[in-house]
């Protein structure tokens, strides 16, 4: 525990219950850290708090030991509909985490009850849950949390329950402004007594988070807490027992030196960060295929349902492989992760801290990489100066094997791996071009080609970066790929169904007469719509600068007027064939005379 202790827990300036002392001797929590030792007091003394400190840093402790001494201290003891403490956090493997230490220590305060309002579940459930059984401490993401005070028709006035409030914590603040709540956080705090404690903890300070401790947070003590040593003397945002690596590798070989890496750690618990949802769904399904006797789990926002149960299980993996985007890259407290590996660099530089601090925890030692092309190698300075975060060069992987045949094969076995393929590269290109750090990733640098074969494409997908560009390079199956089954014979015979359907739409629309043919329309019809191209013509070389000459125009102009007169019944039909025809001269004299009429 070097560089992140600060004395035993009797050394604070303020007693803790026997409960609280008990349950943290139980848990192995023999000494505090230095965010512990600074917020604990203040909070305890009625003090608002905007805490800064390094992401593995034991912030979870900071707010929940003080939330339980102030509920005891109450003088009018909580009844239970009433709400004393409200915990708001960006995602619900986050709520979960906190959710679980909260209820370590209320097992020593029986007359406490918590709940969890998070996304994933049935609103009505937990609206029945929290009518049935109350709470008096709350933790929820702000989402879920703004759905429940808006439950008055289904019997549940959380505003009456909330006016009871004691202390207010909002975890992982800056992270809750990023995901666009807000909104939401705005409509929350706006039910919320004035009166009350405030704690926002954070990883790091951004504009939007001052203008929220400004508005929310009365005379508050900020604390940023850094830890000693090494990461004092140059402000590294890291933990300081994190090694921290980068790998150059070019594209095409960049999955096969990911797979050759998680072979040889298979005894270890590793993370691996992709930047979309679509790609960890591809290479997931990939990793499962090709690395054997792991337990291999995904978890990416757009999973409704499981993503609870897939944490947990995870959580509790000796070792094992979790697939997964940033929404695992925030607050997460996952025991004994030994590397995390950073497939595609973060669209936010700040991601890039916070995924690293999934590991080397509350003093532990861990290790991080990230996979670079050779042209993104300037993000590593980039990383230095911008995140006070160095990165070290490790060695290529050894005994890499060409995996991306057994990929191709996956995808002409199961149409359902094909389009997870084409997905997975479409989004990766769009990711690309979003990349806050626009000057290091550029999509115009992009090698395409390189780019499909190392996603072990059948085919180039059609997008609209790719619209108009050739790949002789590139190397399609020969085998048509609109012939490729689902292996799910209830999806493959859908698509059957509807690739008739298609078939037969495309058969009517090709025997149905066309609407707009010129051959079916009157003969003066068409000779208006001729009279307007040709004027539409004539004006747009004038606007863009044509190469006719002045005499050209002139005439052009002429035959226009006449066909105007014509039209009017201005001239008859042979004046109009005569001036027409005639030579530049008898032009004027008849042009002349008839303006003259």
């Amino acid at each position: 525990m070097d560089n992140t202790t600060e004395g035993k827990w009797d050394s604070l300036p303020v007693k803790l219950n026997d409960g609280i002392t008990q349950t943290l001797n139980e848990l192995g929590f023999t000494h505090m850290t230095p965010v512990q030792s600074a917020c604990i007091p203040l909070f305890m003394r009625n003090k608002d708090v905007a805490a800064e400190a390094v992401t593995g840093s034991g912030k979870t402790l900071a707010f929940v030991i003080p939330i339980i001494e102030i509920l005891i201290k109450r003088e009018d003891k909580l009844k239970k509909m009433q709400v004393g403490a409200l915990i708001v956090t960006p995602t619900r493997e986050l709520a979960l985490q906190i959710s679980e230490v909260m209820g370590q220590f209320l097992q020593k305060f029986p007359q406490f009850r918590q709940i969890l309002l998070i996304g994933g579940s049935n609103p009505i459930e937990d609206v029945e849950k929290f009518k049935e059984q109350g709470a008096n401490i709350l933790i929820a993401t702000p989402g879920r949390l703004e759905d429940m005070f808006r439950r008055k028709a289904d019997g549940l006035d959380l505003a009456l329950s909330v006016k009871f409030l004691e202390v207010l914590v909002l975890d992982e603040a800056d992270r809750l402004l990023d995901m666009g709540f807000e909104a939401s956080l705005n409509v929350i705090l706006g039910y919320l007594p004035k009166q009350r404690r405030t704690g926002l903890f954070s990883a790091t300070q951004t504009q939007e988070l001052e203008k929220l401790v400004r508005a929310g947070l009365r005379n508050p003590v900020r604390i940023t807490v850094k830890e000693k040593g090494v990461a004092a003397s140059c402000t590294q945002k890291t933990p300081a027992r994190l090694c921290n690596y980068y790998t150059i590798c070019r594209a095409e070989d960049k999955f096969n030196s990911l797979v050759a890496f998680l072979r040889q750690h298979k005894h270890e618990k590793q993370l691996v960060f992709f930047s979309t949802c679509a790609c960890v769904e591809y290479f997931g399904r990939a990793l499962e295929a090709l690395i054997k006797s792991v337990t291999i789990h995904c978890i990416h926002g757009k999973m409704k349902h499981k993503r609870n149960k897939i944490f947990s299980e995870f959580r509790s993996l000796k070792s094992g492989i979790l697939v997964c985007t940033d929404v695992m890259a925030r607050g997460i407290d996952i025991p004994e992760v030994h590397w995390v590996l950073q497939y595609d660099p973060p669209s936010c530089a700040s991601a890039f801290v916070h995924r690293c601090g999934r590991t080397a925890r509350i003093g532990n030692k861990g290790n991080a990489t990230v996979f670079l092309l050779p042209m993104e190698e300037s993000y590593v300075t980039f990383l230095s100066i911008n995140q006070k975060c160095p990165l070290e060069q490790m060695a290529p992987v050894s005994d890499v094997v060409d995996v991306l045949p057994k990929v191709k094969a996956l995808a002409l076995a199961d149409r359902a791996m094909f389009d997870r393929g084409m997905r997975a590269f479409v989004s990766t290109v769009q990711a690309y071009a979003k990349h806050e750090c626009s000057l290091i990733f550029r999509v115009k640098d992009l090698d395409f080609v390189a780019l499909a074969r190392g996603f072990a494409l059948l085919r180039m997908p059609r997008m609209p970066e790719l619209k108009g560009k050739n790949f002789p390079d590139f190397i399609e199956t020969t085998i048509d790929t609109d012939n490729i089954r689902y292996k799910d014979k209830q999806r493959e015979k859908l698509r059957q169904k509807l690739l008739i359907e298609l078939k037969e739409k495309r058969e009517e629309r090709a025997a149905a007469p066309k609407r707009h043919n010129d051959k079916n329309k009157a003969w003066s019809r068409q000779k208006n719509r001729k009279d307007r191209r040709r004027k539409t013509a004539a004006k747009r070389n004038r606007d863009e600068g044509s190469e006719m000459d002045d005499e050209d125009m002139k005439e052009l102009l002429k035959d226009t007027r006449l066909l105007k007169r014509l039209k009017k019944g201005q001239i008859s039909e042979e004046d109009f064939e005569k001036q027409v025809t005639a030579g530049p001269k008898k032009e004027r004299d008849g042009l002349n005379s008839t303006e003259e009429d």
